[in-house]
């Protein structure tokens, strides 16, 4: 129809005008078309009207459209994977990191060691904690009965107890046996003091505590708990746990017929304390309870002072009666006499003391306690005053100064030197 139209229009009208109406006539037809494909549409998606698919032929096989991946299915499956095993990879790491750190704390047993940053971890962090309390199950294991075989020492109605605990470390009771009432130094291994409070029969109300290292105050919680009305003493510059008293110097403490002085020795920690158990009141020898400061033919290490604070805290020791016996805080005898040997090879009474020593230790016997004249004979450390040692170690203008500054200078000398040695 539409072309007889446009012919029509060529005959009775200029070329011009058949031109626009067939573009006219072209667009009519595309919108009627493009309408007609619209109603087919809508037609076949309404329910009413929709038509079954007619079958394919035989010959043609269907294959059927498949859908396209997800890409964000796979970052979300490794997601949920990569997550949770994440955890676990960091959890296990940082039980390693902690091995690995108790491991190297273990190497340097009862801190031995000159690195602050480790000094710091036992001190400060939950990892000395742990480091303690795995020394504690192993020396348990390993000395059911005690490192040492100890014998007590009475002295009219006042006894004192040495007590091995760990591996080499020592608590004491402190028993006035006629009031029944007993005084704990150092417990570190709360169970083995327990034991001979009850092998005692007495009652523990109070304990000493010379300075805040788990090998010297891990027994404070558990004992304060289980004895109600028992008094945890201390220096309060030292963070000494459960710490109930604070002692200053000079401060003495009273328990029945005990007087015990608390005496401030700094340079191990910056609040250790000793403590002086007077003779007076019981006609028997004063007792030094010595913690970490003062051990047979030893002394301990500078961890928070210097060599000057140090020599201060020993000459307060020196200040001392010969006939006052010594209680250290370690069985660290046959090795200091070892050492005592290298600087002093032909000191005479530490030859003798070292025989001595040797057969208590091939009986597994305690050597303590020794005497602070005896200390003053063999101990290097007392003798920074004497001109054979100073003339062999002693730095300085000459071999016969004995100014504090040159005796400070030597014996952070001799704990350097002591730090290199190993017994043989």
């Amino acid at each position: 129809m539409a072309a007889v139209v446009a012919a029509t229009a060529l005959k009775g009208r200029g070329a011009r005008n058949a031109r626009v109406l067939r573009g006219i006539l072209s667009g009519a037809t595309a919108n009627k078309a493009s309408q007609n494909r619209t109603r087919a549409l809508q037609s076949h998606s309404s329910p009413e009207c929709k038509e079954e698919p007619e079958p394919l032929s035989p010959e043609l096989e269907y294959i059927p459209r498949k859908r396209g991946k997800n890409p964000m299915k796979a970052v979300g499956l490794a997601w949920a994977i990569g997550f949770p095993c994440g955890i676990l990879f960091f959890v296990l790491t940082k039980q390693e990191v902690d091995k690995d750190r108790l491991k190297q704390m273990k190497a340097r047993q009862n801190m031995r060691v000159s690195n602050t940053g480790e000094y710091s971890l036992y001190t400060r962090t939950w990892l000395g904690y742990l480091f303690y309390r795995q020394q504690l199950r192993r020396a348990r294991n390993r000395f059911p009965k005690g490192h040492s075989k100890t014998q007590p020492r009475l002295f009219n109605g006042v006894k004192v107890l040495p007590i091995p605990v760990l591996s080499d470390n020592y608590s004491y009771l402190i028993i006035d046996t006629q009031a029944g009432l007993a005084v704990a130094v150092d417990p570190s291994d709360p169970r083995a003091v327990q034991a001979s409070i009850e092998k005692e029969r007495v009652n523990l109300v109070a304990i000493l505590c010379t300075h805040k290292h788990w090998d010297h105050s891990g027994g404070n919680r558990d004992l304060s708990r289980r004895h109600r009305d028992c008094r945890v003493y201390g220096s309060p510059q030292d963070g000494i746990p459960y710490l109930t008293h604070p002692l200053c110097h000079q401060d003495v403490v009273s328990v029945g017929r005990l007087q015990i002085r608390a005496l401030a020795t700094p340079g191990h920690t910056q609040g250790h304390l000793v403590y002086l158990l007077d003779g007076e009141p019981y006609k028997g020898p004063s007792c030094l309870f010595s913690g970490d400061l003062l051990f047979l033919s030893g002394c301990g290490r500078t961890f928070e002072g210097t060599a000057e604070t140090m020599l201060s805290s020993l000459d307060t020791v020196l200040d001392l009666g010969d006939d006052t016996l010594l209680w250290p805080g370690h069985e660290y005898a046959e090795e200091n006499l070892g050492f005592a040997g290298v600087v002093e090879p032909e000191n005479v009474a530490r030859e003798r003391k070292m025989q001595w020593v040797q057969r208590q230790r091939m009986e597994r016997k305690s050597t303590c306690p020794s005497t602070l004249g005896e200390e003053r004979a063999y101990n290097p450390f007392l003798r920074t005053h004497c001109l054979a040692l100073q003339e062999a170690l002693g730095p300085g203008p000459g071999p016969t100064s004995d100014d504090g500054c040159s005796r400070a200078q030597l014996l952070e000398e001799l704990r350097r030197l002591k730090d290199m040695h190993k017994s043989k």
